[in-house]
């Protein structure tokens, strides 16, 4: 059985966090990371494992990606965030590994001096980390059908899982 690092593979930088974890993930830490006196707004996105997809039930969502590449784009996201919306400072998480239902994949957090500002980047962020960052899903069914891998976009199918390849 394959390991994981216990703690989160982290990039910082004036303001910007990006990680990758295994772990459940910490909706209080991630706010708190993004917290100034600069900011009158804090935005947070929360990406939670439902259960369906397209009409079928969805047993639970398994992360994986190539780290190093991953956290790199994930902070050239942060940053041309930063810069296009001037906000204060952006964090954003994703959680590797088997997801449960209900549990959350992604958070990401931005502060700005206004709103207006931290919504448009907090959605800009997600829709730019779901198209470019190297982060693949497993969406394991029940029923009849046992799982497709997903680039993570949202609809995006890669392959249909063989049940031979989930044991």
């Amino acid at each position: 059985m394959k390991s994981h690092p216990a703690e989160p593979q982290q990039l910082t930088a004036d303001g910007l966090s990006v990680s990758l974890t295994y772990c459940p993930l910490d909706t209080p830490s991630i706010l708190a990371s993004v917290k100034s006196p600069k900011a009158g707004a804090v935005v947070l996105f929360a990406g939670t494992t439902r259960d369906n997809f397209d009409g079928k039930p969805v047993k639970q969502l398994q992360y994986t990606s190539y780290p190093p590449r991953a956290l790199k784009t994930m902070m050239a996201i942060a940053h041309a965030m930063k810069e296009k919306h001037a906000v204060t400072a952006i964090s954003m998480v994703h959680r590797l590994g088997v997801v449960p239902i209900g549990e959350e994949s992604i958070l990401i957090a931005v502060s700005a001096p206004h709103r207006h500002a931290a919504w448009r980047a907090g959605e800009e962020t997600l829709e730019e980390c779901k198209e470019k960052v190297e982060v693949w899903k497993l969406e394991e069914f029940g029923g009849p059908d046992s799982g497709v891998w997903r680039a993570n976009r949202d609809g995006a199918v890669c392959a249909p899982v063989k049940e031979q390849w989930l044991k």
